[in-house]
């Protein structure tokens, strides 16, 4: 980590460059192994003074969030924590026909700056935000509901990661290409043609990044540093209900431009009144030319076909599917998918949601058991891991809107309840809606059931179906993926042909596959650096973070070339 700078501190581009150079090229090592790495520790131990952070966090509250940023034409909020507390902080609206010209006007001066200065401000940037970790993690907290753990890992060095990770994918794309060339081509008896030709990676224009709810900092780092790496200023609409980790990204962005000479306008915030709708507005505009958006199909679908004139990175929604179909570790099995039922109450773009069952039952280390038994014994896991409501909290967090808790409520009326959902009260925050999983059973051979398990439904909602066979399984899996979408598929089997029918279709369909996992690695959780989230290949994203096609059309390379021994 980056030593911490005084605010009063100037920074130039060749100390910056060299105090990140090691990080970079660490990162750029590991987007080729894939190996585990990451330079921000994940444990609260390694940030001090956790009181600093909250205090911190509470000097937030109930107080204006000045950017000094132009175009403000008013001021809006009203941000509710799910724990039930009003954060009652005010943040700039913009007037976007002034502030979306000054910020093209940051554009040609931060995009001459080349690529490896670019990259040094961004990573300046993650370290401070690194530095910050534990006023993140609250705010976080509060604004998506996850449990603080989950929060200061998933809001902080998890999310720092994948900006990182974004920052090298972007330089070593930008960098692909050299800056100049000598062209000579021999012409036989005659003079060869000489030309000198000149490459310069140039930014589309001003990116848009569209907030989500649940992970404003881990889904909004990717794009926003993917599009500031390769020039483009940003415009950061957060999620209404989550502003706060968002504006105090802008912040700190703000504060290492300024510092480093740059204009602090390329980047911004555009937090919006209620029932406002900025980001349809926005997304139209004729400067927005990225787009980077986390949330429904809906809008989602709406984005890719109406901002035609801005290069659009989706990631919607899709239906997660596991095939169990036998397994040599019964009870790593249980406990493994008990946990990533359970883990922020499955409020996770990655959380199963269909666990396809033989109905004849599966060979398991513990002896056959039953499609009844399967499922009983993962009821049976799930109330066990969240019978104790402090570990039930930890685990769960509270539920990030009405609409979540309308679907698990709604759950149960549409097949047989092998697991009941209950509330857990929370002993700090009284008015924090926490409830636990529900499963239900439903037969994947009737067409009424089909409604329910081919639908989305976002939460801790899971539907048990029972097949007819492992292949029966197979070709349901292919035809959710291909037909709905999904950013996780998990399959249990101990069989290679079955394992090579799996693989198969996760291939055919672009899906990201885990198998047999039974320890301490879940299906909803991706590494950075290593693990590719999404595909952009099925119908729930059309990028994946990261990889070179999330940013090489961010920018495009322009040729200037000239007869040698002319011009510059």
């Amino acid at each position: 980590m980056a030593a911490e700078l005084t605010d009063t501190t100037v920074l130039t581009a060749v100390p910056l460059i060299e105090r990140h150079r090691e990080t970079l090229d660490k990162a750029l090592a590991a987007i080729r192994t894939r190996e585990y790495w990451s330079p921000y520790p994940e444990h609260p131990k390694a940030y001090g003074d956790g009181e600093t952070g909250k205090a911190a966090f509470d000097a937030l509250l109930h107080g204006r969030f000045d950017l000094d940023q132009p175009g403000t034409d008013g001021w809006t909020g009203g941000e509710v924590s799910p724990y039930g507390i009003e954060l009652g902080v005010e943040y700039p609206h913009p007037d976007a026909d002034v502030l979306l010209p000054a910020m093209r006007a940051a554009l040609p001066a931060w995009r001459d700056a080349g690529p490896e200065t670019r990259a040094a401000v961004c990573l300046e940037i993650l370290s401070r935000i690194n530095a910050r970790t534990n006023e993140f993690a609250h705010a976080v907290m509060h604004t998506s509901g996850q449990a603080f753990m989950m929060a200061f890992q998933a809001g902080g060095p998890h999310a720092q990661d994948r900006g990182l990770e974004a920052v090298a994918y972007a330089y070593a794309e930008q960098t692909r290409t050299p800056e100049a060339a000598e062209w000579v081509k021999p012409q036989g008896k005659r003079d060869p043609l000489s030309l000198r030709k000149e490459f310069k990676a140039v930014p589309r224009g001003i990116a848009l990044v569209i907030g989500c709810n649940t992970f404003p900092t881990w889904n909004g780092y990717p794009g926003l540093f993917a599009s500031l790496a390769t020039g483009n200023p940003v415009l950061v609409k957060p999620h209404p209900r989550a502003v706060l980790p968002l504006a105090l990204t802008v912040k700190v962005a703000r504060e290492v431009l300024a510092e480093a000479g740059f204009d602090p306008n390329l980047i911004a915030l555009a937090a919006e009144q209620p029932g406002e709708g900025l980001a349809k507005t926005l997304a139209v505009r004729p400067e927005i030319r990225v787009i980077d958006y986390t949330g429904s199909t809906a809008f989602g679908d709406w984005l890719e076909a109406s901002a035609r004139q801005a290069q659009v990175f989706t990631e919607k929604a899709g239906v997660n599917t596991v095939v169990i179909d036998s397994t040599d570790d019964y009870r790593g099995l249980l406990s493994n998918l008990a946990f990533s039922l359970s883990l922020y109450s499955g409020q996770m773009c990655t959380t199963p949601q269909n666990l396809l069952i033989p109905r004849d039952g599966i060979d398991t280390d513990a002896g056959h058991k039953t499609y009844d038994e399967v499922v009983a014994d993962l009821a049976g896991a799930v109330g066990g891991l969240l019978g104790d409501d402090a570990r039930a909290n930890a685990l769960l967090g509270a539920l990030v809107n009405p609409d979540v808790k309308g679907r698990l409520e709604a759950a149960p009326s549409v097949g047989e309840v092998a697991l009941a959902s209950r509330a857990v009260p929370h002993p700090e925050f009284p008015d924090a809606v926490v409830r636990t999983p529900v499963i239900v059973k439903l037969d994947g051979a009737k067409p009424d059931d089909e409604a329910a398990y081919m639908t989305e439904c976002f939460g801790p909602v899971s539907f048990a179906v029972a097949v007819d066979s492992a292949e029966a399984a197979v070709d349901l899996l292919r035809r959710t993926v291909r037909e709905k979408g999904a950013m996780t598929v998990g399959a249990y089997t101990t069989s290679p042909e079955v394992e090579r029918l799996i693989e198969e279709a996760c291939w055919d369909e672009s899906a990201q596959l885990s198998l047999n996992l039974t320890g301490g690695v879940y299906v909803n959780q991706t590494a950075a650096f290593s693990d590719f989230h999404g595909s952009g290949g099925n119908p729930a994203a059309n990028a994946a973070l990261c990889d070179g096609a999330f940013v090489a059309n961010r920018f495009r390379v322009i040729e200037v070339r000239r007869p040698n021994g002319t011009g510059s």
